[in-house]
């Protein structure tokens, strides 16, 4: 017996032994990529050495003697830090993800193969001037020499994630940064789910009238009526089964409700207690371990420009330099349109145009899938655009047979000069010279916040397209693409879209609401990102009289809902303190303790209270309630609550009321009985999810933050390493917007907001602000992985200053470039 013991005994040290070394190998393999920050390179391609100073949150400096020199050694820092999360961009963007993983990611590469994103990144690097491609030739070539580098020293391959998932890495080229610019518009862009959307939700509901309810227009004057999806396009599918989208984190095609948002709002000094303009920006975006913003200061030959770049993407995006300041917003620019294609019945290689019969456009693409048999897909384009899948956004359902569906999209340019009009935004010195810098960007659409010393401006940059004042449709839904009206006739000037320039008030923003009211076809879209936070944001700009910095920071910060101040007295105005006394642990009780709660709350969505979820829960089940009966399978793509929806019917506006009527029953409900019905579901939700302690809940448990790695995210142990998870106040509709995943398990996950916050005074520019959601590096065993997660979650910022001096004085490392000889 003590034998056997004593062999158990030295299998077990031996099994512990083995575990330690194969640990300790896994980490030094993944830290051998670790970058040195205090290095010096030899490297192809400079003019002159150059300095990359690291300040102490590890924000590049790049000083150089050229901007080429400078755009190089950008190239070099965005792979030190994040050479993985472009690998995987560019992998997205050209479809080749399946290389790497397999089937898993196979349905998104055969996409992104249709809109054939890449091919035209390729033709646009020759639209572009020659200034902008010298710097996306030097970008290039830093980002080369940093692969390079990590070749000849062995540098664990770049990111640990390489050792998992090993591929061989071409080298970086212009269209690559090209084709992220294209991805990005992609994830940005949402009206083509709405155009399916509509369709679907018009061909579902008995009454058409109620069709204004559910998808209703952003209040104001200009809205024409418009014809039922039947009556467009006779013989549409009348029911379908509803085809959820790939739910793969790596997939960019998002949900209506993720298609894009941010704020943006600036004052001038007029309305400045420091005499100089102020300008706050937050784009927002999905959550994801590292962000996909990173904060970097160039130092080019017109000036210094710092803020928060987009790895792959050479050019500062938001930010300011020493004499301009620029933030950008969601347009939600109608720059979308589906077109039904009618097939030749004798000939499904030729489909319907206004002159005849034509054959499509083909064109034959493999993909190379990981552990199996390469696929080959049949890309067709017709005059309108590529064709679509009928699963993409379910557009089968709204396709006749023999019909296929195809996009029209300003992204799906082969001239697309976008990444020249931001170049050229970055040495822009005034706000005049900025918007006409912006007069070649093409995709995707944004307001363009502005500030130099003296002045403000917005202005509505990327291509409008021009529409006949015929179309059928408006482009609010999927029409025939035979129909001469219904096609595109070329893009709007640059004149048309809208600007405001130098306010009478001092004080202009966005966020992403309604901006103009201008009949078709000069109307800009008919879908706007925000009828809530505009309102919230209106009443804190007009508290004061002047603004300082940390005005603009508060409203960044701000967590009251204006939707829940205007929604809950609605909900509740027949149960507020009604009713006789429940006993306890009664469901009666239950509901009572629920409005008491929210009968003294301010619509603050603080974290640590538990008002916010339970009137989340309740607003959530509520509307559930009232559009299952009357859509079917349909209402599960009404993830999130539409505030004016429920406004509408609580208020009866031209007859809502009838959403409130379970048409299956006998009896007629009203809206104050399916405000209680959705109350006691609410709290049974909380009771089997968060237990029935109301008081002890905690909106942030909840409400977590979840910047999840793509890949590794989902990994047993490995997550608890890659994963950052946070608890967070704010909401769908706060301007510290934390939006929702609106769907289970999990509902209330904060999965989208303001990943980059800005705040610049021209006063003070050094006092100006920033901050990401996660840190600078994409390595999870770097201490900036998520340094700045705690700084963003608690709503501090970091300084953003162009002093050098500052910037070496607490630097982490100095890395210098030397041109080889």
């Amino acid at each position: 017996m003590a034998l056997i013991f004593r062999w158990l005994v030295r299998l077990a040290a031996l099994l512990i032994f083995l575990t330690v070394l194969g640990v300790g190998m896994a980490y030094w393999l993944a830290s051998r990529s670790l970058p040195d920050y205090d290095d010096e390179v030899t490297v192809r391609g400079l003019t002159a050495p150059v300095e990359i100073v690291r300040d102490n949150a590890n924000v590049p400096h790049i000083f150089g003697k050229t901007d080429a020199d400078v755009f190089h050694a950008l190239g070099f820092a965005h792979a030190q830090d994040r050479m993985w999360q472009m690998i995987l961009l560019r992998r997205t963007a050209q479809g080749r993800l399946s290389e790497v993983f397999g089937t898993a990611t196979l349905n998104i590469d055969k996409l992104l193969r249709r809109f054939d994103i890449y091919t035209l990144s390729v033709r646009s690097v020759e639209a572009l001037d020659a200034e902008t491609r010298a710097a996306l030739e030097a970008y290039s070539a830093g980002v080369n020499a940093r692969l390079d580098q990590i070749n000849s020293e062995a540098l664990g391959r770049g990111a640990p994630e390489m050792w998992l998932f090993n591929a061989p890495m071409a080298p970086w080229s212009p269209a690559d940064s090209l084709a992220i610019v294209k991805l990005m518009g992609l994830q940005l862009s949402g009206h083509l789910e709405a155009e399916v959307i509509r369709a679907r939700t018009s061909l579902a509901l008995a009454d058409p009238d109620r069709l204004k309810d559910i998808l209703p227009d952003v209040p104001g004057a200009g809205i024409a009526a418009l014809p039922e999806y039947a009556a467009l396009v006779p013989d549409a599918p009348k029911f379908a089964k509803n085809i959820p989208l790939d739910p793969h984190p790596l997939s960019p095609f998002k949900h209506l409700a993720f298609a894009g948002a941010s704020n943006a709002w600036a004052a001038d000094p007029s309305r400045s207690a420091s005499g100089g303009t102020l300008l706050a920006n937050d784009p927002h975006l999905g959550f994801s371990a590292p962000a996909i913003w990173y904060l970097a200061r160039l130092e080019l030959q017109s000036g210094g420009v710092i803020g928060g770049t987009i790895p792959g993407i050479p050019v500062v995006l938001t930010g300011r330099s020493a004499d301009l300041g620029w933030g950008l917003t969601s347009a939600y620019v109608d720059d979308q349109d589906v077109y039904i294609e009618a097939l030749n019945p004798d000939n499904s290689n030729e489909y319907r145009t206004p002159d005849g019969f034509r054959k499509f456009r083909t064109r034959s693409s493999i993909i190379n899938v990981k552990d199996a048999d390469p696929v080959t897909v049949t890309l067709r384009w017709t005059e309108n655009g590529p064709v679509m899948p009928g699963n993409h956004y379910n557009l089968a359902s709204i396709t006749p047979s023999g019909h296929v569906a195809s996009v029209n999209w300003t992204v799906l340019s082969d001239r697309d000069t976008s990444i020249q009009a931001a170049m050229a935004l970055m040495h822009a010195k005034t706000v005049e010279e900025g918007i006409a810098a912006t007069e070649s960007y093409i995709a995707p659409a944004q307001n363009l916040t502005l500030s130099d010393h003296k002045n403000i401006a917005m202005k509505t940059i990327g291509a409008l397209p021009r529409r006949d004042a015929n179309h059928q449709s408006k482009g609010r839904m999927p029409t025939r693409g035979w129909e001469k009206a219904n096609r595109w006739d070329g893009m709007m000037p640059y004149t048309a879209n809208p600007e405001f320039i130098a306010p009478s008030g001092g004080i202009l923003g966005n966020t992403n609401n309604k901006t103009v009211d201008r009949p078709f076809p000069n109307h800009v879209s008919y879908l706007w990102g925000d009828t809530q936070r505009i309102q919230r944001w209106q009443r804190l700009m007009q508290n004061r009289q002047v603004h300082t910095r940390d005005s603009f920071i508060e409203a960044q910060l701000d967590t009251i809902s204006f939707t829940a101040r205007s929604l809950l007295p609605l909900m509740g105005a027949e149960l507020w303190f009604t009713g006789e006394a429940a006993p306890d642990k009664t469901p009666e009780r239950q509901r009572q303790r629920a409005l008491t709660l929210l009968a003294g709350w301010s619509g603050e969505m603080n974290e640590h209270m538990p008002e916010p979820l339970i009137y989340a829960a309740w607003l959530r089940a509520l509307q559930a309630r009232m559009i299952q009966d009357d859509l079917g399978p349909l209402a599960d793509e009404f993830s999130h609550v539409e505030p004016l929806f429920i406004e509408r019917a609580f208020r009866n506006i031209d007859g809502a009321a009838a959403w409130c009527d379970v048409l299956q029953s006998a009896p007629i409900e009203t809206c104050p009985d399916m405000a209680r019905l959705a109350l006691d579901d609410a709290l049974l939700w909380i009771n089997e999810t968060w237990g029935t302690q109301l008081e002890s809940l905690r909106w942030g448990d909840a409400h977590q933050a979840t910047h999840d790695h793509q890949v590794l995210g989902e990994v047993p142990v490995l997550r608890y390493f890659v994963n950052i998870r946070q608890s967070t106040s704010g909401g769908d509709n706060t301007l510290m917007r934390g939006r929702t995943k609106g769907t289970e398990p999990n509902p209330f996950y904060n999965v989208h907001g303001a990943g980059y916050r800005g705040v610049y005074d021209f006063a003070d520019p050094d006092s100006s602000v920033f901050v990401t959601s996660t840190g600078q590096s994409g390595h999870f065993l770097s201490r900036h992985y998520d340094d700045m997660a705690q700084l963003w979650r608690r709503g501090e910022y970091i300084p953003m200053s162009l002093d050098q001096e500052l910037a070496r004085a607490a630097a982490v490392g100095v890395t210098t470039l030397r041109p080889a000889q």
